[in-house]
């Protein structure tokens, strides 16, 4: 028993040496110490043995179990060491390596322009307001001066979704709702979505987007009107641009202007962008409609004021000479990673 003990020793300490991975060790440990392992069976056999010889035999059995034990952690603790350092070897990062780069977010050239003129109107005392973008007849069309038998409404194609409610077509809008909830001096703007039943081309789009622009105070005439705007205009386009009121109708302002400001391509010689006239055309404007101021519980006899609304999205493509409207709504990233 003591050679067969002995054989057993030798053989174990040699296959835990010899093994490569910590799955052999494993099973090496099994097949000499589990229940079943061969070191085991030889204490099973020690019942045929003398009283005199078992505990010598005994301790012989335990001291071979510690031999192999003590072996074998020595070796699954060097496996799992070689094991972790070619694991942080193979995940080195060389610090000296230059970094990958990292394609950063930008604004969209809308967002862009509206945060420009939002700047520009706030730093002349304008408050910025907003409104839903599906609105009632009521105040898209009623109390800005547009009954429903009115002429004006064939000017817009509307969007209903049902016998009271529309998407708006205009921004003007949220100034109806201001000026009933506020009570003048009134001095804001309303940017935001609109939508009219438009064909897609390179210059027209069913969803658009507007800025309105809203002065209600005592004594308010046309003379700030047009201060507010050459304001506007000579930080957009730059200081030498010049505005040009012309004559036009609006329901909701009378009177009603378009305004034009000096082509900033040519400075006002003529040239392509502008048709060869020197200027181009940006905006509708006016003096608030009696009717409107009315309709919101203020009176036209001691106030009035005036309204201006901007296109943002032909700003926007003059801006930046975008030749195609739709550029600004298909995402395309190949062109706006050129802003």
């Amino acid at each position: 028993m003591k050679a067969q003990l002995e054989a057993i020793k030798s053989a174990a300490i040699a296959a835990v040496n010899a093994a490569n991975d910590q799955d052999e060790i494993e099973a090496l440990r099994v097949q000499y110490l589990g229940k079943k392992g061969e070191l085991t069976a030889i204490l099973k056999q020690m019942g045929s043995l003398s009283p005199e010889e078992r505990p010598v035999m005994g301790q012989l059995v335990n001291e071979a179990k510690a031999a192999v034990e003590s072996l074998i952690a020595e070796k699954t603790t060097a496996m799992k060491a070689k094991a972790q350092e070619e694991k942080l070897k193979a995940e080195t990062i060389d610090i000296t390596l230059p970094a990958k780069p990292v394609n950063k977010g930008k604004l969209h050239p809308l967002n862009t322009v509206l945060d420009d003129m939002i700047d520009i109107f706030v730093s002349m005392g304008f408050d910025v307001v907003d409104g839903p973008e599906v609105e009632t007849d009521h105040y898209n069309f009623e109390c800005l001066n547009v009954p429903a038998d009115h002429p004006a409404r064939d000017m817009q194609d509307t969007f209903y979704l049902g016998e009271n409610l529309l998407l708006r077509t205009q921004t003007s809008a949220a100034q109806i709702r201001t000026m009933e909830n506020r009570k003048p001096p009134i001095r804001v703007i309303c940017p935001g979505r609109v939508f009219r039943a438009d064909e897609v081309d390179a210059t027209h789009s069913p969803v658009f987007h507007q800025i309105e622009g809203l002065v209600v105070d005592k004594g308010i005439t046309m003379c700030d009107l047009k201060g507010v705007l050459e304001q506007f205009a000579q930080e957009i386009y730059g200081k030498d641009t010049q505005v040009k009121f012309r004559p036009s109708f609006f329901p909701f302002t009378e009177p009603s202007v378009e305004v034009d400001v000096t082509c900033s391509e040519c400075g006002g010689k003529g040239c392509r962008v502008c048709k060869g006239s020197g200027w181009i055309e940006i905006l509708g404007a006016g003096m608030v409609h009696p009717n409107v101021l009315r309709s919101c519980g203020i009176d036209p006899e001691e106030y009035s004021g005036f309204a201006f609304g901007i296109g943002l999205d032909r700003l926007t493509t003059t801006r930046y000479k975008i030749s195609d409207i739709r550029l600004l709504f298909e995402n395309d990233k190949r062109f706006l990673e050129q802003f």
